[in-house]
């Protein structure tokens, strides 16, 4: 047991180096606009009466900027403290720099947050990394905590129908390493399991990127 826990910090700790390497390669490496799902979410939120948004994987900020732009206050955490340095500067540039707060944080740990402290979180592809299945189930137990009751969160996530499941380097539990990136691929199963004690509103399908990749968009509000 010792060994694997060991075997998957490792392969973390890969991942973060890679990610910084590839944001210092690739600035702005998805663009300067918002992703489909933030667009959404931005839209769930202010139906949620939220003014606060807290964003898990935040990268280098274009889903992060856009909630800024829409007049939300954006905590924005990611990994990789270079992403972050480009999201300051690229906040700071658009004016919206008093809006967003950055932080690094692992996932893996509990949220820089009061519980009941925040009215959305949006987390696009952060839950579908190099995570197993208790560290996911944690994070969101977590994201239960901090949200208000009634506060809303929109995650995304790869699944596998993806034409990448099974492909690549297996680490087991469903994840698997394809391009020096490793994924959690989720089953249904484990969208209704993350979805216990939550009121569930929608799982939406769609399709992003030039593979293209599969997802699924959940949407679950917190319950007292």
């Amino acid at each position: 047991m010792a060994g694997e826990v060991d075997r998957a910090e490792e392969r973390l700790e890969r991942q973060r180096r890679h990610w910084d390497a590839t944001y210092v390669a690739h600035p702005v490496m998805y663009g300067d606009g918002p992703s489909d799902p933030a667009i959404y979410a931005a839209e769930a939120f202010r139906s949620a009466a939220a003014h606060d948004v807290v964003e898990l994987g935040a990268g280098h900020g274009r889903d992060a900027l856009f909630f800024a732009r829409e007049g939300f206050t954006v905590r924005a955490l990611d990994f990789s403290s270079t992403a972050l340095q480009q999201l300051s500067a690229a906040a700071q540039a658009s004016a919206v720099g008093e809006r967003v707060i950055t932080a690094v944080h692992d996932v893996r740990a509990p949220l820089p947050l009061p519980d009941m402290s925040a009215d959305a979180v949006f987390a696009h592809m952060l839950l579908c990394m190099a995570l197993s299945t208790d560290q996911i189930c944690a994070a969101v137990g977590e994201v239960h905590r901090v949200l208000r009751p009634g506060g809303v969160f929109v995650y995304t996530v790869r699944h596998t129908g993806d034409a990448h499941y099974g492909a690549g380097t297996s680490h087991g539990d469903d994840i698997y390493e394809h391009g020096g990136f490793a994924v959690h691929f989720f089953t249904r199963d484990l969208v209704t399991a993350l979805a216990d004690g939550w009121t569930l509103a929608e799982v939406h399908s769609f399709s992003e990127g030039e593979l293209p990749r599969q997802l699924w968009r959940v949407t679950q509000v917190a319950t007292p």
